[in-house]
């Protein structure tokens, strides 16, 4: 069910599931997560239940939440459909829902995740029935030559990298590299302005100013990148060439710190 049907009858029980996965390109994968909803809001007690993306994929996992909370549910389960689950998933995750109820302001419904699917004592029957179901499926055909394939060199001159380091991971990196894909997608950036490709990374180097973002050909550094941020680099220093000076830092040659910036209620915020 679209995020936009969602039901708020009086009748209907306020609790959602949230089934998050990492990201999604083709129709398939969709359509394989349309089904794990749809058989989700058969549960008992589960009054909606919707899929989102981590990474690239639409919904992003904020904007599920957001509908959900427009929706006025009480209750959001998060369900984690990933294998293997990295043991900071759920503290940079926790993190980032604080960040965006501070960003979003107003009441938010009680959002929990569940357990990942490799700690379910249900997953060796589940894996047993695979195997058993594999039997039948044709091997994968032989080839004795493969044929040489060829590639485009990319055109386009801007280049943004992601940093996927710890600290910049247990920031919250992926949420932002996917929001940058999305935003990559929606708005044609390979082939708008001077064409921008976009990348993750591994270390940066100012770990301190996680996550860090950084843009090529000038090679500027993005520190506390949220996704406002990333509409705000996309618009005026991809589009527009000129650099975000409120998220930007450059290099002096000293230790910097996060600048602490307003949040949502106009208070100095620090992140």
């Amino acid at each position: 069910m679209p995020i936009a049907e969602i039901e708020t009858a009086s009748s209907q029980p306020k609790r959602a599931v949230v089934l998050v996965a990492k990201s999604a390109f083709a129709a398939a994968p969709y359509r394989q997560m349309q089904r794990l909803a749809d058989l989700a809001a058969a549960l008992p007690g589960v009054g909606h239940a919707s899929f989102s993306f981590t990474e690239q994929g639409t919904p992003s996992l904020r904007e599920a939440l957001v509908a959900l909370r427009q929706a006025e549910f009480s209750d959001v389960l998060l369900l984690p459909l990933m294998l293997p689950i990295e043991p900071s998933f759920t503290a940079w995750l926790t993190k980032s829902l604080r960040r965006w109820q501070a960003e979003e302001g107003g009441a938010w419904p009680n959002v929990r995740i569940a357990q990942g699917l490799a700690d379910s004592p249900l997953l060796p029957a589940l894996m047993a029935e695979l195997v058993v179901g594999a039997d039948v499926a044709a091997p994968v055909p032989r080839l004795e030559k493969l044929a040489p394939e060829g590639s485009l060199v990319p055109a386009q001159k801007r280049r943004v990298l992601v940093c996927q380091g710890g600290p910049c991971n247990a920031a919250g990196a992926d949420l932002i590299w996917g929001h940058l894909r999305n935003q990559q997608d929606r708005q044609k950036l390979r082939v708008t302005g001077d064409g921008t490709m976009t990348a993750k990374s591994t270390c940066l180097g100012p770990c301190n100013l996680a996550p860090v973002v950084q843009v090529f050909p000038e090679g500027t550094y993005y520190g506390g990148v949220t996704e406002a941020a990333i509409d705000l680099i996309v618009t005026e220093h991809l589009l527009s060439g000129v650099v975000v000076d409120e998220f930007a830092y450059q290099p002096t040659g000293r230790k910097q710190v996060l600048r602490p910036r307003p949040s949502s209620d106009g208070k100095s915020d620090q992140r």
